[in-house]
């Protein structure tokens, strides 16, 4: 883990192939979605609402997802009696290089195809109630694509400073959002298509 600084959780950039694999699932990613980076505690019952599993499948999960130090047991919010959970890392990064052994790109693979999906779905779901949306909403929403002529270099640079914008943005970094704020996806991709 690499921390970014004080009084924030850490990123986690992961190298180890069983690491990726057992964050290759569905409810695990809804999960820690749920949980990483915006200070959110919730117990099993409320995060099996995330995850479309029941509430012991949705224990099984975060006790997993906890060996894994991903996830902790919270301070109780009342009497004691509920098991509260909350993400312990910001965001994770998922680190490859193309000499890698072929188990880890495999892994690698697996957890992407989970990301994707699960963006995808995302998207799908906006397309789905868009048109109940409000009218400033539905205008500041975009599914756009472009395609540019870069070299790695340069897209390097484009990345980096897309990045940048979103940083003031994320939710770890906003305590008390202005009033009207979402939780916003933001899918950023960049990847030759010759």
């Amino acid at each position: 883990m690499t921390n970014e600084g004080a009084g924030q959780l850490p990123r986690l950039t992961i190298t180890d192939p069983q690491l990726m694999r057992a964050l290759a699932h569905p409810a695990r990613q809804a999960i820690l979605d749920h949980l990483t980076g915006s200070g959110t505690v919730a117990t099993a019952t409320e995060c099996a609402r995330v995850a479309g599993l029941s509430p012991s499948a949705t224990s099984y999960h975060l006790r997993e997802l906890a060996k894994l130090g991903l996830v902790e047991e919270a301070p109780s919010r009342g009497d004691g009696r509920e098991r509260v959970w909350r993400g312990t890392i910001s965001g994770l990064t998922v680190e490859t290089v193309p000499e890698v052994a072929s188990e880890t790109y495999a892994a690698a693979r697996e957890l992407a195809d989970v990301f994707l999906a699960r963006n995808e779905e995302r998207v799908r779901r906006w397309r789905d109630r868009e048109h109940e949306e409000p009218p400033e909403w539905h205008r500041a929403a975009v599914v756009s694509e472009s395609i540019v002529a870069m070299t790695a270099e340069e897209l390097a640079e484009l990345n980096e400073a897309v990045l940048a914008l979103l940083e003031p943005y994320k939710r770890w970094r906003r305590a008390d959002p202005p009033a009207g704020a979402r939780t916003i996806a933001v899918q950023y991709r960049t990847v030759p298509i010759d």
